[in-house]
């Protein structure tokens, strides 16, 4: 049975089984792209409240710059120069050949995901897109 060590811990590793049990009862493991799912993850993502912000004012071209700077402020410790262009937003001398050259497998698509909504976000001028937390709330 494969096991998994909790990284930096002394924490015993657990049964392949019991870590699948946790991913599934946090939904990593959904496999459901239904536009009619709910948004009930934790209210600063994509899966929460912030994820339910209809997008508009933005061209396709828009959301293409918007995904070349996503993946290049992704890759700072791959191409820090481009990493470095790629911060200046709009402004950016950059192009879809950029994303070439450096091996995209040691990008974190989860990083890139959520730059690609902050990028979004501030094209739209509604960055941070962050819901306030009621009293007591946890993020």
């Amino acid at each position: 049975m494969s096991e998994k060590k909790a990284a930096g811990t002394n924490v015993p590793p657990l049964p392949a089984r019991v870590w699948s049990e946790i991913e599934d009862a946090l939904g990593m493991n959904d496999a459901n792209m239904s536009r009619h799912r709910p948004y009930d993850g934790q209210p600063h993502t994509d899966t929460g409240k912030r994820g339910a912000t209809e997008i508009r004012g933005i061209t396709f071209r828009d959301l293409r710059d918007c995904y070349i700077r996503a993946v290049l402020l992704s890759a700072h410790h791959l191409v820090p120069h481009l990493y470095e262009e790629a911060t200046k937003g709009e402004a950016a001398a950059l192009c879809e050949n950029d994303l070439f050259g450096f091996d995209l497998d040691k990008l974190d698509p989860l990083a890139v995901s959520q730059n690609l909504s902050v990028e979004v976000e501030k094209l739209m001028g509604i960055y941070p897109n962050i819901p306030k937390l009621a009293k007591g709330e946890r993020a």
